[in-house]
């Protein structure tokens, strides 16, 4: 019965999304379907996660077929943690999409927005309990199409450049791993994760290796790793505020866990992989660098998603324990924290009428001292200063840095450091432009259109208020985090919890 828990993440958002369709000439009838669904998900991620860290993985082969034929989801310690943090942001953000609409509108339109935005849901949620590439591959195609969808809704000319970027990179990619996928199941015979670990072993080590690092290359342009990242910057910051929001808290870190899932299950390093610590050092660097260039701040602050996506790929490149549990906390924290800031930059841009910083009227403090304190929490702890999750997070990764005893773990620890003060430095610069300063009444119509419901700023202190939640849990979540890298890192546990048996 426990088994049944892990399909109702993915299964239950898209039989909601057709019942949407069905009833969107309903008033309100979507919305309420929306929120009931992703709020069932939230308590189920909660419950698979209480259960995974006691007993162990819960396991659901579908159709009863045994692996590696059949298809089989997983729900481990680092999926849950990685469910139940996405299932509340999805959940949040709807919230704040809903607001943004009433405020707009004067109610609750019923669009083609709430199915697509469940379908979107359940490719996330797909993606972390997959057991098999391939499934991970239509995972990845079903958030792809709803995304596409979602970034193109309210058309103008730069978004659809910005959708063009999007959409030709996103098929680009999705060639590229099917690809990818056949030519691991010509060289192993199966996609099963577990069972590839054990084919790969016996595959020329040149292969293999080549293999891994085409891995890496392919999943590098999903999570937007440095220097595949260009599409990034130019797509997200022209879609509206909560389409912005759950792209940049969720997709590229559904590619960090595919990263940290299959390079640890089917690639397994015994030490650090300097191939890629060069590429965590190298999209630290270059995101903050891009970051202090922007004058938008969406722009501005999607750089600095690329950057801090080095944080994650830092941890996983030293595979230990301490790397990977930095790792983990660092993808929770992210989580929240990003897809709180855009909201937060989404309510400024509707109160000041700009993102831009030049044309931006300033005082924003003065006039909403509420919305000045939630950007300031979060820019602090998105730079990782303490006492706030992302402190937590970058401490952990510092000292798997400086346990790895190799130099690239050294330079990358100090890297990191660098790279917060630059963090903090582009997001004072908003702070000084935007919060302080006499300011301008905003223009006439930003006072139109730019009102700010209770219900979005509700949604933005929640995911704020997230990264102190985690500062205050963070011996909890800690341990949390350390006990589920141990078990990404025991691949033999693994295996046997997928096919059975001692493996």
């Amino acid at each position: 019965m426990t088994g049944m828990l892990v399909a109702l993440p993915a299964l239950m958002p898209l039989l909601a999304a057709g019942v949407s369709l069905l009833v969107s000439r309903i008033q309100h009838a979507q919305r309420l379907v929306s929120i009931g669904v992703l709020s069932v998900v939230v308590a189920d991620a909660a419950v698979l996660l209480g259960v995974a860290d006691a007993r162990g993985a819960v396991v659901l082969r579908l159709g009863g077929y045994p692996p590696p034929a059949g298809i089989t989801l997983v729900a481990d310690r680092l999926s849950a943690l990685m469910l139940l943090v996405s299932a509340v942001v999805t959940l949040v953000v709807l919230l704040y999409a809903l607001g943004q609409r009433v405020s707009d509108y004067g109610r609750a339109a019923t669009t083609s927005f709430h199915p697509v935005y469940l379908v979107l849901s359940a490719g996330v949620m797909l993606a972390y309990l997959t057991g098999d590439l391939f499934t991970l591959f239509v995972a990845f195609e079903l958030m792809l199409t709803a995304s596409y969808v979602l970034i193109t809704r309210g058309v103008t000319a730069d978004r659809v450049r910005a959708a063009m970027t999007y959409v030709i990179t996103g098929l680009t990619s999705t060639l590229l791993l099917i690809t990818l996928i056949a030519l691991v199941y010509a060289a192993t015979g199966t996609v099963n994760l577990a069972d590839l670990g054990e084919k790969l072993a016996g595959v020329d080590p040149t292969t293999r290796g080549a293999l891994s690092l085409l891995f890496l290359t392919v999943i590098g342009i999903k999570a937007a790793v440095v220097p595949l990242h260009f599409w990034l910057p130019d797509s997200y910051p022209t879609a509206p505020a909560p389409v912005t929001a759950v792209f940049a808290g969720l997709l590229t870190k559904v590619g960090v866990y595919a990263l940290i899932r299959v390079q640890t299950a089917v690639f397994a390093h015994q030490q650090a992989w300097q191939v890629l610590l060069v590429a965590a050092l190298v999209t630290m660097v270059i995101g903050a660098l891009g970051a202090v260039a922007q004058d938008d701040v969406n722009r501005m602050l999607s750089f600095l998603l690329v950057s801090h996506i080095g944080y994650m790929l830092f941890g996983l490149g030293l595979f230990s324990t301490a790397g990977l549990t930095g790792a983990i906390l660092y993808a929770l924290h992210h989580i929240t924290v990003q897809a709180g800031l855009f909201l937060v930059l989404g309510l400024v841009a509707r109160h000041t009428g700009a993102t831009s910083l030049r044309r931006m009227p300033g005082g924003v403090a003065r006039q909403r001292p509420g919305l000045a304190v939630l950007f300031a929490v979060g820019a602090i702890n998105l730079a990782g200063l303490p006492p706030l999750s992302g402190f937590l997070a970058k401490v952990t990764l510092l000292r798997g840095g400086a346990a790895s005893g190799t130099e690239m773990g050294v330079v990358l620890a100090g890297a990191a450091v660098a790279v917060s003060f630059v963090t903090l430095y582009a997001l004072a610069r908003v702070w000084v432009i935007a919060f302080w300063g006499s300011g301008k009444e905003g223009s006439a119509d930003a006072e139109r259109s730019g009102q700010l419901s209770p219900v979005m700023t509700a949604a933005c202190a929640v995911l704020v208020g997230a990264g102190v939640a985690m500062a205050a849990l963070a011996g909890p979540l800690s341990a949390v985090a350390d006990r589920a890298a141990h078990s990404v890192l025991d691949v033999t546990s693994y295996r046997s919890a997928v096919l059975g048996g001692d493996r």
